[in-house]
C-alpha cells in the first residue's frame, strides 16, 4: 500500500480522508497548509508548511517516503504579490500566474502536473476513499416530485455551463426561475444570498421550493475540487427554504454520508444523485 501524502486545505475532507487512511491502516503524512488545515490534523504524522513553499513540501513528503499525494480541501485563492515562496515555488511563480488568470482549474492542474513531474501519483480523494462519491438516485427518505426533477435538470444545465467557463460548481433554481450561480464565494456565501431573496420567488423552512444542484466542471482535473456536500451544505439549503440538494453521481463527495442522510430526513430536505452529463 502506498503511502499518501496529504495536501491538507480547509474544510472536513482532509480530516475525513485522513482519519480513513487510519483506520484502513494506510501508511499517512499530513502536509498541514498553514492558514487554512484544521487544529484536528495535527494529531497525524506530518509537517505545517505554506501554500507558496513548494520545494519544502516534496522535500518533506519524499522524506516521509511518499508515493502518492492527494490535494484536498479549500485553499482561497492568495494575494500572489505578499507570498513567500521558498527557491522551488519562486520558480513556478511565474507558471503559477499564468495559469491562475486562466482560471481555477487551470491552476490546480499545474499543481497536479508539477507533483507528477516529482514522481508521486496523484490520488483524487474519491479514489483514497471510494465511498466518498455520491450514489445515483434518491437517497434517503424523501423524493423529488416531477417538478422538482426539471429544477434539477435546469440547475445542472447551469452549472455546468458556468463550469465550462470555470465560474463554479452550482446553481439554486426555484419553479423554473435561476435564483442563484456559485462563483468565488463558494455554496455556503451562494446559500446565505439566496435565504435573503424575496419570500415571492424563493421557498420557506415552512413551505421548501426549489433545488440546489451541484456539478463538476466538464473539463476539470477530476483528482482535484470535485463538488462537495457536506452537513453545512444541507443546514443552509434548509434556512434558505429548498426542497432538496442535487449532485453528479459519482462526481460529487458525500462527506459524513450517514449524519447528512440522518439529518436530510430530519430536515425533510431530499438528496439525489444525478446522471452526469453524457450518461
Amino acid at each position: 500500500m502506498k503511502k499518501l501524502g496529504l495536501i491538507a486545505g480547509g474544510g472536513n475532507l482532509p480530516l475525513s480522508l485522513a482519519n480513513h487512511c487510519a483506520s484502513a491502516d494506510r501508511p499517512l503524512f499530513v502536509v498541514r497548509l498553514k492558514g487554512f488545515s484544521a487544529p484536528e490534523l495535527a494529531r497525524f504524522e506530518g509537517a505545517d508548511i505554506g501554500v507558496a513553499q513548494l520545494g519544502r513540501c516534496i522535500r518533506e513528503l519524499k522524506a516521509a517516503g511518499c508515493e502518492a499525494v492527494c490535494l484536498a480541501g479549500s485553499v482561497a485563492r492568495p494575494d500572489f504579490s505578499k507570498l513567500a515562496p521558498d527557491w522551488r515555488g519562486l520558480a513556478m511563480l511565474p507558471q503559477v500566474l499564468m495559469a491562475a488568470r486562466k482560471g481555477d482549474d487551470a491552476l490546480l492542474s499545474t499543481l497536479v502536473r508539477a507533483f507528477e513531474k516529482e514522481g508521486f501519483e496523484v490520488e483524487g480523494a474519491h479514489e483514497v476513499m471510494g465511498e466518498l462519491t455520491l450514489a445515483a438516485g434518491v437517497l434517503g427518505a424523501h423524493a423529488p416530485t416531477p417538478a422538482q426533477i426539471e429544477d434539477i435538470e435546469r440547475a445542472m444545465l447551469v452549472a455546468r455551463a458556468i463550469g465550462r467557463l470555470d465560474v463554479g460548481q452550482g446553481a439554486v433554481c426555484c419553479e423554473g426561475l435561476v435564483l442563484a450561480v456559485e462563483a468565488q464565494e463558494g455554496t455556503d456565501a451562494m446559500l446565505r444570498r439566496v435565504a435573503e431573496l424575496p419570500q415571492a420567488i424563493r421557498g420557506t423552512p415552512g413551505r421548501p421550493r426549489g433545488v440546489l444542484a451541484k456539478a463538476s466542471k466538464p473539463q476539470q482535473e477530476r483528482r482535484v475540487d470535485l463538488p462537495v456536500i457536506g452537513l453545512a451544505t444541507l443546514q443552509l439549503a434548509a434556512r434558505a427554504g429548498l426542497a432538496g440538494i442535487a449532485g453528479e453521481a459519482g462526481r460529487t463527495l458525500l462527506l459524513d454520508r450517514d449524519k447528512v442522510l440522518r439529518l436530510a430526513d430530519e430536515l425533510g430536505l431530499f438528496l439525489y444523485g444525478a446522471a452526469p452529463e453524457g450518461e
